[in-house]
């Protein structure tokens, strides 16, 4: 999910690049997705203002086959801190070190929202990166439950 104004091109790492994020650190060009809609939902309206909610959201998704390499992370595997509020630095290196790296394509991390889902970080520089195949991107509508606001709501 992200505003269309940078839909045009959504995995290409921009956002962590420019920001870091919870698995990457400012620099390091990873694109973060997640494994459901749902997640990726909760993912991005964890993070929004309820007073200005976004009226121009898109859904961005994409085909990964199996033959594009992976590793995981598990939650178990993470300090006891991982999941706090802003995220500690020394997970940010966990991203960066994957990216160094450069064996794997995609590495999946567990969601501080939602620990037994994954979010999936993409190096979109990594030469597998051209077998994932990306699909048009569409609008996303959501209720505006889920920020709060019970606009359009009768009782």
């Amino acid at each position: 999910m992200l505003r269309a104004a940078y839909a045009r091109t959504p995995f290409d790492g921009e956002g962590s690049y420019r920001y870091g994020g919870r698995w990457s650190s400012l620099g390091t060009r990873l694109a973060y997705a997640s494994e459901h809609q749902s997640l990726a939902m909760l993912e991005y309206f964890v993070h929004l203002d309820p007073d200005d909610p976004p009226d121009d959201l898109v859904l961005a998704t994409a085909d990964v086959p199996e033959s594009v390499s992976r590793e995981r992370v598990k939650a178990n595997e993470l300090p006891a801190h991982w999941r706090e509020t802003p995220a500690p630095p020394d997970i940010a290196k966990i991203g960066d070190d994957f990216v160094k790296r450069a064996e794997s394509c995609v590495l999946l991390v567990p969601s501080a929202l939602a620990v037994n889902e994954n979010n999936w970080l993409i190096n979109p520089r990594h030469p597998e990166f051209q077998q994932i195949v990306l699909h048009p991107r569409e609008p996303l509508r959501y209720d505006p439950r889920m920020l709060g606001s019970r606009r359009g709501r009768k009782h």
